[in-house]
């Protein structure tokens, strides 16, 4: 029992930081960034290239280097989620939310067949893989590497959660996402406070992508697909557009599969998670912690 609850947090530990992109764009914007998941995608390819040119620091130990390649990573990968907002999106804010929806799907399938190109369809190793010899707690076997993805994993979030909650850039990242139009009124900077959410969204989405690239030990063109999908599943179980409900729809989804897998067998874990996608859509649409909201007219 222990070893699925323990499961199930690892792995919802990495939904949970992927899915409060999710949730962040689509709290401030009403935008479903579906090209968010390649963005985990692209975090794992930008860190094995920054490994590629740091071979001869190996000697000084795995995890100060792994953490070293994951602050450049996330910097950049943020970097490239500012990128897309100005090219794709901030042209379209005022359009029809279909036509964002699909240039959200254009600019996914671009990043993806872009890699593809640039590094090839197979998959890649990964220069640094972490692995340890696992400890028996409760009847569960945990390893170290785990613990310390899923440490760094909580301070990113709690981090996240102090600067969004206790911070003046925050407090205008609220702000827009109940009224844009009176934010703008107010003197906010509508379009750095967007910018600056894509790069926080988008960073994260990176840091779970070295990550799972450092646990995994392998990378490929299209690993960013499926869990974009189960961080958008998690953040709707949350509520999306609520912080809180990401990081709890993450947990969520990850108990839930761990579960799953092991009622179900392996080859059902996905049927299993979208399955309850669709009901939380039918019975709770607004998520465990969303808020019904009625548009005014």
């Amino acid at each position: 029992m222990f070893q699925l609850i323990w499961n199930g947090l690892f792995v919802g530990s990495f939904y949970a930081l992927v899915a409060l992109g999710y949730s962040m764009v689509y709290g401030i914007i009403k935008l479903l960034n579906f090209a968010h998941g390649d963005l985990y995608m692209l975090g794992s390819f930008i860190a094995f290239v920054v490994l590629g040119g740091l071979t001869g620091l190996f000697g000084i130990g795995s995890i100060p280097i792994l953490l070293l390649v994951l602050l450049i990573s996330m910097l950049l990968t943020g970097g490239f989620g500012v990128l897309i907002e100005r090219i794709a999106y901030r042209p379209l804010r005022k359009s029809p939310r279909l036509s964002a929806l699909i240039t959200a799907v254009g600019v996914s399938f671009t990043i993806e067949y872009a890699v593809r190109q640039i590094f090839g369809a197979s998959p890649l190793v990964f220069p640094i893989r972490l692995s340890g010899a696992p400890v028996e707690i409760l009847g569960a076997r945990i390893t170290m590497p785990q613990v310390v993805l899923m440490i760094v994993a909580a301070i990113l979030m709690v981090l996240l959660q102090r600067y969004v909650m206790h911070s003046r850039e925050g407090r205008a990242m609220r702000a827009i996402a109940l009224d844009q139009s009176a934010s703008l009124l107010m003197g906010v900077n509508v379009n750095k406070v967007i910018s600056r959410t894509f790069f926080i969204g988008s960073a994260l989405a990176g840091a779970a992508g070295v990550m799972a690239a450092a646990y995994y030990g392998s990378i490929d063109f299209l690993m960013g697909f499926v869990i974009g999908l189960k961080a958008f599943t998690a953040a709707v179980i949350g509520g999306i557009g609520n912080l809180y409900g990401a990081m709890v729809g993450g947990i969520v989804l990850g108990l839930l599969e761990s579960f799953g897998t092991s009622w179900f067998g392996g080859e059902w874990r996905d049927v299993f998670a979208f399955g309850f996608l669709i009901l939380f859509l039918v019975f709770k649409p607004t998520g465990l912690l969303g808020e019904r909201v009625v548009e005014r007219v």
